[in-house]
């Protein structure tokens, strides 16, 4: 498939621009039916919760048990093959995962888009979707930058290629931001350093929203404490808890019952039908268009 030449003279405009940072969102009348852009309001008060994990490892699937298990919903990110050599998820456990959870695009080879030319870019994220439209058989909406390394140009492709939302990496934000292919997050489920933070939310703007977030995470040094903190703040707002995090990382820490007993928490406190997966997430902000927004599974 060819590059559509609009796309690329208006990517071509943008690349010459400055990147983007990464990630640059009991009264008896009680009794009665309710409307439904009342019961839409009440809805949108509730605390949302959504989790999304990167890179296709094999050991997603294990990520998946713990969320199934925990009547959670979740997106996974998958390239098909990874640059750097580490293993992807096969056609068929693909196929499997996509059965009970959404799954986006993480280019074709996990390339920083940051790092090739508007051609490579264009191929990584459009036969990246491609492929995984052939293996699951249905549409892929859902992307995210790998290393959330993006250039304002590869904004543009991802919309141009036909995805309805992007998620980024950038962090502490408690709502699903306003951009549809910029979606932030909350937290990273992994030990960070204080100052990982700090540099995230020097480096990404949003200074205002974003500054509950980066308080939760320097109070707290421990990053169990922190994860439940940040968690327990969104829930106590009625903010959205974006999750995210890497399979193989859970591997390498050993934090499978970490990560187990994490869910359990947010599954006491989240109503069932405020756990979401990204593009659930993004058809509840006002951004997305009423043609790519879905309904949450029965």
């Amino acid at each position: 498939m060819e590059l559509p030449m609009a796309a690329v003279l208006s990517s071509s405009r943008l690349y010459r621009s400055n990147e983007v940072s990464t990630g640059e969102w009991n009264n008896e009348h009680d009794k009665q039916p309710k409307a439904k852009d009342e019961i839409r309001l009440e809805s949108m008060m509730d605390p949302l919760f959504t989790c999304s994990i990167d890179d296709g490892h094999p050991s997603d699937m294990k990520t998946a048990e713990l969320l199934q298990k925990h009547d959670l919903s979740g997106t996974f990110f998958v390239p098909i093959r990874n640059c750097e050599g580490d293993e992807v998820l096969s056609d068929e456990k693909i196929r499997e995962l996509g059965r009970r959870f959404e799954i986006g695009s993480h280019t074709y080879d996990h390339r920083y888009l940051k790092k090739v030319d508007i051609w490579q870019a264009y191929h990584q994220i459009n036969d990246g979707k491609k492929y995984l439209e052939d293996v699951l058989g249905k549409q892929v909406n859902g992307f995210c930058y790998p290393g959330g390394r993006y250039r304002k140009r590869d904004v543009e492709l991802v919309h141009a290629c036909g995805f309805t939302y992007a998620r980024t990496t950038m962090n502490l934000c408690f709502d699903a931001g306003n951009r549809p292919y910029e979606m932030p997050t909350t937290v990273q489920f992994y030990p960070h350093d204080r100052a990982v933070y700090l540099r995230n939310f020097a480096g990404s703007g949003n200074w205002l929203r974003r500054a509950n977030g980066l308080q939760l995470a320097i109070q707290n040094g421990d990053w169990m404490r922190r994860m439940y903190a940040m968690f327990d703040h969104a829930a106590r707002t009625g903010g959205t808890f974006h999750l995210w995090g890497h399979s193989k990382q859970f591997d390498e820490l050993d934090a499978w019952k970490q990560l187990d007993a994490f869910f359990a928490h947010v599954a006491c406190q989240i109503a069932t039908q405020n756990r979401l997966t990204n593009e659930e997430l993004a058809a509840r902000s006002l951004w997305t268009p009423e043609s790519a927004r879905v309904a949450k599974p029965a």
